[in-house]
């Protein structure tokens, strides 16, 4: 977003008091967490900001948003959160039940956060709907696009066929899934990178499987260019069916063939067979069969390569992102 602004001639004067840098499993829940969030947060209060024309508040934002509301001194608030955290923690991860005091709690956060905006920017049409429903706050949606410095075309995969999954291990992003396509197909080669809440299922991989705990991410380019193909989210939940995930964006970006779950949200910026493979939710002998469609026919990779890299130019990529936030954010001016 911030790159995409200023490429588009704003001046953007960032505002920020770091948690999560110094970990690599952010939003984990504990003390410790808990103590470094509230002292980010006294400190985001008695921080002056000079005068904007308006202030945006990004994910993950739902605490950010007191001291917004006193730096902003009446000025327009845009608040892009990316998730809702009721739907995040108790719907998605389940790391609380529905109707308990945390999950009262979260929904309680999520609203007051989004009532004190004056324009949500959400990532997809179909998260717009779900919003609306939390919020009578004005949505617009962007698309959340990739870092075109990082994320640039050229794609070599690799011999042999290599199928990279890289993201939190969460229930969203569908790994045990992947896994059970692995076992489908053994003959290709999958490689993992990430860990998170669903760790305890890379310890019964299958031998094909290669699992990568952490990559930096300035070499996250290079993993998607030498990979044979990229895989998005293959979970089932209901947030599962409404985002388009950073690595989906940053797979065409690069180039790279991707495979991702046929989801409404899929098919606001992918075509099935011309843009990516879209394959059914949940379904690992659906998402194998594809892999071994791809495996078998080079020219269906490179035209889903051609593919992906021109859906990203046309509706994702910087160039048209840019322009999108501004006038978003004119129009509150």
């Amino acid at each position: 977003m911030i790159s995409c602004l200023r490429g588009a001639g704003v001046d953007v004067v960032e505002v920020h008091a770091p948690v999560w840098e110094r970990t690599r499993h952010a939003w984990s829940a504990g003390a410790a967490t808990a103590a470094r969030l509230a002292l980010a947060e006294a400190r985001l209060l008695t921080r002056r900001v000079p005068d904007v024309d308006a202030l945006i508040v990004g994910y993950p934002g739902q605490p950010d948003m007191p001291a917004a509301k006193r730096a902003a001194r009446g000025r327009p608030i845009v608040f892009n959160p990316l998730v809702s955290l009721v739907d995040t923690f108790v719907s998605d991860r389940a790391r609380f039940r529905t109707g308990s005091l945390a999950a009262k709690v979260l929904e309680r956060v999520d609203r007051h956060a989004f009532a004190g905006a004056d324009l949500i920017v959400v990532d997809t049409a179909a998260h717009a709907t779900f919003f609306a429903g939390l919020t009578d706050t004005p949505i617009e949606v962007c698309f959340v696009g990739a870092e075109d410095r990082f994320f640039t075309p050229g794609w070599a995969p690799r011999e042999p066929f290599t199928a990279i999954f890289v993201g939190k291990l969460i229930p969203l992003q569908g790994v045990g899934v992947v896994l059970d396509a692995a076992r489908h197909a053994p003959e290709l080669r999958f490689r993992v990178v990430g860990s998170g809440q669903l760790d305890d299922l890379l310890a019964q991989r299958p031998a094909n499987v290669e699992h990568v705990p952490w990559v930096e991410y300035e070499l996250l380019p290079q993993e998607l260019r030498r990979a044979s193909c990229a895989l998005g989210i293959f979970g089932t939940t209901a947030k599962a069916a409404r985002v388009i995930p950073n690595k989906a964006f940053q797979a065409i970006a690069c180039g790279t063939p991707l495979v991702t779950a046929d989801t409404p949200a899929a098919r606001e910026l992918l075509e099935d067979g011309e843009s990516a493979l879209l394959v059914p939710p949940g379904d690992p002998g659906a998402l194998a069969a594809a892999l071994q469609r791809l495996a078998a026919d080079t020219q269906l990779a490179e035209r889903l390569a051609r593919g992906g890299r021109a859906a990203y130019e046309r509706h994702a990529s910087e160039a048209v992102l840019g322009p999108r936030w501004r006038g978003i954010i004119e129009q509150l001016s």
